[in-house]
């Protein structure tokens, strides 16, 4: 079984964000969550409780498991099998929990049309906040059912650990509960071979099953949500992340979405065609996006700033995988990640002599319009094309910027070279300007959102990314954002603003 697994900017211009600061502070989710407010007025009730108080009761469904916060808040608890409609309202005095696996329908398999399973719809209000205590617990979205989580600019969504609510987490705290995870029907390369053929795997962590033959399988809709301290290895190799999809189909929406601190990866893929916008990834612990198992999908506009490490484990910015290695290329359902205006800030450490940005196992990677940094004080790589299929499949980059202390990793410099200065594969009609400078100096330091985009990056044409990849949209530059004033991440993520905590 494969395992189910495993931006910001950088520039020659260095502008610390001081005019986001306040703004970023007060951002919501940076802490203060015993005001007993919660944003809302109860449902609809003319009388919200004043500040501090805790709801008197739950609402139907839901189990009345204490008070958190310092008794500040009524502590409402989801049942473990959520089937038909649950809509979670934004009410005062109320924060709502999981235990243990708390899952969205039961799996009704590959078919859209069967009968088997049940069918759950979880509907999550701008604002609300879902907290669980350890790191058994997670919430996961079945096949065949859908979470619609929807916050806004303003009032995001936010899952965390109970230790956050407590106000005990610091700049490092992770791995304090499961994380989200999503399962879909859309194909992914974990195949039977032997008739008949049904292209699942299970989840890792679970035992939920993804995949399926519906590219445009449509699981809900995330946006502007915070996941913060998630990620637990469950056993060696076995790990959740923040927030994990498999099998997850292009109806999919997942746009302005931020995981930090994972204790494994930010955000992993298992085969599926979902799409992605907006994403920022902050102190993941392994890598911030991580793909596997025949992804086919998009992503377009993210940040990654990696944590400081602790050890010389790899971890990198980017981790792209393919099918397994023991499959011949030229039958593999190969992962093909189309990647626009992201940027990478690696770690800055001397001990971490990975990369930035990792590909492997037959991984045909198309990257345009972004930028890779480590920053000085690294001794990591910008680029490691890690193996010949990974080369031979066609992984491509067009408009990219790449600055690092150390070009390729040492061991694939030659291979990793020759990528990012071939001409682009079948399917692209130009190629883009690609450069690599030495580092200015600057220093990236953990979750500080420290460089615009200067000089260097600005002298890059971008490449027209609708005609890439018809999800993406045209922009006039690379990375992730365009000048300060082009901050698209501020109020609804925490932690990029300075070390502050989230």
């Amino acid at each position: 079984m494969l395992r189910l697994t495993k931006v910001l900017l950088a520039g020659a211009a260095v502008m610390a964000l001081a005019a986001c600061g306040s703004a970023e502070v007060a951002s919501p989710g940076e802490g203060d969550f015993g005001t007993g407010t919660g944003g809302g007025t109860g449902g609809g009730g003319t009388n919200p409780l004043p500040p501090g108080t805790p709801a008197a009761d739950c609402p139907a469904g839901l189990a009345n498991v204490g008070t958190v916060a310092n008794g500040t808040l009524r502590a409402c608890q989801l049942p473990s099998d959520i089937i038909g409609n649950l809509t979670l309202t934004n009410r005062a005095g109320t924060i709502y929990a999981i235990s243990g696996r708390t899952q969205v329908g039961t799996d009704r398999g590959i078919d859209p049309a069967s009968t088997t399973g049940q069918q759950g719809v979880l509907t999550i209000d701008p604002g609300v906040r879902i907290f669980a205590s350890g790191g058994s617990d997670y919430l996961i979205v079945n096949r065949g059912s859908q979470i619609f989580a929807e916050g806004t600019a303003t009032n995001p969504i936010i899952f965390t650990s109970r230790q956050n609510i407590e106000g005990t987490t610091t700049l490092t705290s992770q791995g304090q509960w499961g994380g989200l995870v999503i399962a879909g029907r859309a194909p992914q390369a974990n195949c039977q071979l032997t008739a008949p053929v049904t292209c699942t795997g299970q989840v890792e962590g679970t035992s939920a099953f993804y995949g399926g033959n519906t590219p445009t399988d449509n699981s809900g809709r995330i946006r502007y949500v915070q996941i913060k301290f998630s990620g637990f290895e469950i056993s060696t190799g076995n790990e959740l992340q923040g927030l994990t999809m498999g099998g997850v189909g292009s109806g999919t929406t997942v746009e302005f979405v931020q995981v930090h601190n994972s204790s494994d990866d930010g955000i992993e893929i298992f085969g599926g065609n979902v799409n992605l916008r907006r994403i920022v990834i902050t102190g993941a612990d392994d890598d911030g996006l991580d793909t596997d198992t025949g992804w086919r999908g998009g992503a377009q506009f993210g940040i990654v700033t990696q944590r400081a490490p602790t050890s010389t484990s790899r971890s990198a910015g980017f981790e792209f995988s393919a099918a397994p290695a023991a499959t011949p290329l030229a039958s593999r359902y190969n992962s093909r990640p189309q990647i626009a205006n992201w940027t990478l800030a690696g770690r800055v450490s001397p001990i971490d002599a990975h990369t930035v940005a990792h590909f492997d196992t037959g991984s045909a990677a198309t990257v345009i319009n972004s930028v890779f940094t480590a920053g000085a004080g690294s001794v990591a790589g910008c680029l490691d094309i890690a193996d010949a299929d990974t080369q031979t499949a066609g992984a491509n980059f067009r408009s990219v910027f790449m600055s690092c202390p150390v070009s390729y990793r040492p061991n694939n410099a030659t291979r990793s070279a020759a990528v990012f200065t071939t001409a682009p594969s079948v399917g692209n009609t130009a190629a883009g300007t690609n450069t690599m400078t030495a580092p200015t100096g600057a220093t990236l330091t953990n979750h500080i959102l420290t460089f615009i985009n200067g000089a260097n990056e600005t002298a890059v044409t971008p490449v027209n990314a609708p005609a890439v990849y018809s999800f993406f949209t045209a922009t006039s530059y690379i990375g992730a954002v365009q000048n300060a004033a082009d901050n698209w991440y501020a109020g609804w993520t925490c932690g990029l603003s300075g070390n502050t905590t989230c």
